[in-house]
């Protein structure tokens, strides 16, 4: 089962073939958001997540386990993916923290996996040796989960850097348009300057 804590947020959910969920939601400046997972005795899970846009691409992370001791923590950092063996059955908590920025909010992506992916239906069941037809379908679930994941982080870094290129965009444009309107006033003073040499002065009148 899994629980979304805080403010409403915008994310897309996808269940894996394994119990897990994997997403991808905004996290506002100032701000803190924790995920709850129930994990049984003596399973292993995986926390990876990485930002994919705002700011310097940073995030607090820290993972709780049932008691609340601190299963992991990192500060400032972009992506990075924790493996633990949960020691007991309760609800192990991710928290995702932006509240070290005063201005830029972040779009982080979060992967959080318990237990192994089961098997092929009707493979495992064999007591004999697998056929070779089974092997090639084991091998080509296994290739086939590959290239999902696989795909998931060429999305996450395709985004990053469309973000990154439309930023450095605005950058440029805005750039362009103070050179065009210091061109615009130095051309404007210039000409007033000219315009006052060649003007002509009026003789002072005598009585």
């Amino acid at each position: 089962m899994f629980y979304l804590i805080g403010s409403a947020i915008t994310f897309s959910l996808l269940i894996l073939t394994v119990i897990g969920s994997e997403l991808t939601f905004e996290l506002p400046d100032n701000g803190k958001e924790c995920f709850y997972e129930e994990i049984k005795a003596n399973t292993t899970a995986m926390l990876e997540f990485q930002v994919v846009t705002g700011g310097q691409y940073d995030v607090d992370v820290t993972l709780f386990d049932p008691k609340q001791n601190v299963l992991y923590q990192e500060v400032k950092l972009q992506f990075d993916s924790h493996t633990f063996t949960a020691s007991t059955t309760g609800i192990y908590a991710a928290c995702f923290s932006n509240e070290f920025s005063t201005f830029s909010h972040k779009l982080v992506y979060m992967d959080f996996q318990v237990g192994e992916e089961d098997p092929l239906p009707g493979v495992s069941e064999h007591v004999t040796a697998l056929t070779q037809m089974e092997t090639s379908s084991v091998d080509i679930h296994k290739y086939l989960s590959l290239i999902i994941d696989l795909q998931t982080h060429h999305r996450l870094r395709e985004a990053q850097g469309r973000k990154r290129a439309e930023d450095l965009n605005e950058r440029v444009l805005m750039w362009s348009v103070l050179e065009t309107i210091s061109v615009l006033v130095i051309m404007a003073g210039q000409t007033f300057m000219l315009k006052s040499f060649f003007s002509e002065k009026r003789p002072l009148a005598t009585h």
